[in-house]
Formats: C-alpha cells, sequence, structure tokens
C-alpha cells in the first residue's frame, strides 16, 4: 500500500540529538576526546571572563564550532553559522539543543578573537597531545621536522614601498580613483627590504623554488613523531629565507633532554651551522644530503641503519601539511597577522592529532 505524502509540523519533540547520531558515527571519539580537553582548560576559561555582566559565547561551544569548521572545510563563519541552524550533527557536537538560536558570524568571531589573549589554541593542542601519550601513541627518541609556505590573505597590489614616493614608470596605475586599480609591476624592482604589504604588514614575499612565483606568504613549521606522525610542536614565522632551519633549532630545544634523539628532515635542513648546534644539543641529526661534497653529514651518521629508517619516516610530515591545506583550510589563509595566524595553525595541527589519534584507537597499547 502506498503511503501519504502528507506533512504535519509536530509541536513537541520527543528526540534529542544525542539520540540522533549513531553510535559508531566518527565524530563521537573526538567529541569525547575534546571534551576532556576542554575539561582541562576550564580553569583558564574562568579566569579570561568578568565575573559579571551580559554572558558571551561558552568557549567550549566556541572550540567544538572551530573544530568543525577544521574537520568539514567550512570555508567561513558565515557558512558554519548556516549549517549550526540546520544540521542537527553539527549541533550536537556543539552542544546546542534543537530550539537555542544559533549566533549572528560577527558576534561569534568577535568572541573567537578573546580567545587568542588566553593562548588557548597551545593549550588545546598541548591537551589532546596529553591524550596521545597516555595511549602510548608517541614517540620520544625520533623526530621529524619541516616547513611550508602558507598564503597570505593578500593581493600582490598592496606590497607596496615602504617609503610612499612616486611610482615608476614602469609601474603605472590605470584608472586612478578606483578601488581595483590595474597595476604594471614589470620592471619594478620589489623585496622584503624595500616593500610591505599594506593589507597584512607580517606577510611577507616568498617562493617555494627557483622558477616559481613569488607571493606573499609565512612559514608553517611543525615536529611530528615517527612512530604514528603525530604532531608534538607548531609554529608560524615570517617568510623569510632561513626560517625553516631557524626554527628546526627553536622546535628541536623543546625534544631535547638526557638521552639522545634523532630529528629528520630534507635537503634545506643539510646546513653546516644547523648540524652542529643539533650535535652539541644532543640531537642526532638525520636529514638528507644535499648531494654535494659540501654535504654537512658525513659516513658517521649515513652508515647507521638508524639513518635510513629516519629517511623513511620523514616523508610522512607531508601528510600533514597536505591535510592541513586540503581539508583544514590553511592552503589560502582566511585571517590577517602573524598571532592570528599562528593561533589558527596550531588548532588546526590539533584537528589533525585528534584525527590521528581516533584512526589508531583500535591500535592503542
Amino acid at each position: 500500500m502506498r503511503g501519504d505524502d502528507d506533512q504535519q509540523s509536530a509541536m513537541y519533540s520527543y528526540l534529542s540529538p544525542e539520540q540522533r547520531v549513531p553510535a559508531d558515527h566518527p565524530l563521537r571519539p573526538i567529541r569525547q576526546m575534546s571534551d576532556e580537553v576542554l575539561r582541562q582548560l576550564g580553569r583558564r576559561f574562568s579566569q579570561m571572563y568578568a565575573a559579571s555582566g551580559r554572558p558571551s559565547i561558552a568557549p567550549e561551544k566556541l572550540l567544538r564550532a572551530l573544530l568543525l569548521q577544521v574537520l568539514y572545510t567550512v570555508r567561513s563563519e558565515r557558512l558554519l553559522m548556516e549549517q549550526l541552524d540546520y544540521n542537527l550533527l553539527f549541533r550536537w557536537f556543539v552542544g546546542l539543543n534543537m530550539d537555542d538560536a544559533v549566533w549572528d558570524a560577527s558576534t561569534f568571531s568577535k568572541n573567537r578573537d578573546r580567545l587568542l589573549a588566553g593562548d588557548i589554541a597551545e593549550g588545546f593542542f598541548q591537551g589532546v597531545l596529553k591524550q596521545a601519550r597516555q595511549r602510548g601513541l608517541l614517540s620520544d627518541e625520533h623526530f621529524t621536522v619541516d616547513g611550508t609556505l602558507l598564503e597570505a590573505w593578500a593581493a600582490q597590489k598592496s606590497f607596496q614601498p615602504i617609503e610612499k614616493a612616486d611610482p615608476p614608470s614602469g609601474s603605472a596605475a590605470s584608472g586612478e580613483g578606483e578601488s581595483n586599480p590595474t597595476v604594471n609591476f614589470r620592471g619594478e624592482k620589489r623585496s622584503n627590504q624595500t616593500h610591505c604589504s599594506s593589507t597584512d604588514p607580517d606577510a611577507m614575499l616568498a617562493r617555494k623554488g627557483r622558477g616559481k612565483e613569488a607571493k606573499l606568504s609565512y612559514h608553517g613549521h611543525v615536529l611530528t613523531e615517527n612512530r604514528n606522525g603525530l604532531v608534538v610542536e607548531s609554529q608560524v614565522t615570517p617568510a623569510y629565507g632561513a626560517a625553516e632551519w631557524h626554527t628546526a633549532l627553536l622546535l628541536a630545544e623543546r625534544i631535547g633532554g638526557d638521552h639522545a634523539v634523532t630529528l629528520g628532515g630534507d635537503k634545506g635542513y643539510d646546513v653546516k651551522a644547523l648540524v652542529e648546534e643539533l650535535r652539541t644539543m644532543n640531537i642526532i641529526p638525520h636529514v638528507a644530503q644535499n648531494g654535494s661534497r659540501r654535504s654537512a653529514i658525513d659516513g658517521r651518521t649515513v652508515r647507521h641503519p638508524g639513518y635510513a629508517v629516519s629517511q623513511k619516516k620523514r616523508k610522512r610530515i607531508e601528510e600533514v601539511f597536505g591535510w592541513m591545506k586540503t581539508i583544514g583550510l590553511l592552503r589560502k589563509l582566511r585571517h590577517r597577522g602573524l598571532e592570528k595566524v599562528g593561533w589558527m595553525f596550531t588548532f588546526t595541527a590539533a584537528a589533525y592529532n585528534l584525527v590521528r589519534i581516533r584512526n589508531l584507537m583500535p591500535h592503542c597499547v
């Protein structure tokens, strides 16, 4: 018998979002782990807000919503609010009931900016890392470091001379007074020493290699452990030339200790000053040789079997950058300023670790 297509709005609902989400949904373990971290951050949240006044968005709900934005590649906070309005799964994860109103996108953004002052992203990242350590997923002996360029949210036209002067003949602009004039940069020498972006002063002109186009960028760095490829440290710096190996030293200081550890890397880290400094820190540099006779990695390092293992394991760090750019919305940045970009980079690294831990949970010790 054919059923009727009649629709009638019910006056009451007796099912909660918790009952609608399947017990084996992949978001459930992520929600459990993130809730545990948020409980640990409860005291820090209390110190950030006044004891009286108008209630703001709960920081726990705010961070869960940001986590959803990263996990589901929601490209804007306005679209995220739209999803929260009718997506039952999103409402359950954030902690909203069916009748709860959704926040305005601008209000959500202002409340998110408040979390910058408390360095909440780093606290959330360390809380996720603590859970991985409790499950025996981290190695404390073998690590890999690498960096990648993050394209800034700034146009090439914003890269203007630091000292305002008459534009050279080769950079004439047509349509003066318009909001988007046509600019010809041919014949004009532009560098980070003489020019600066008017929309994002922290962004610097950089390119991935010879023959590649130069873009306004930041440099994102991560340090992973070699057992399961989890991120243990992250940092964002301006995209200057030696940013990779300078930051590698800073990150290496956080893993050094009484016992010797290995640190893998690509050919860009085959720098004599870096290799010598790592050895003084009781860190064995397992970086790839640059292929020339001037390589800082000699036979005393290459001859050991562990060097070949590190060279094989170090390539897994590219999976982190691939996930953060394709899923985590970092292929083209959506925020300006070193502080905000660094906050989102660290938070995205924590989201990657949550997904990785969830996938490894059946194999946890």
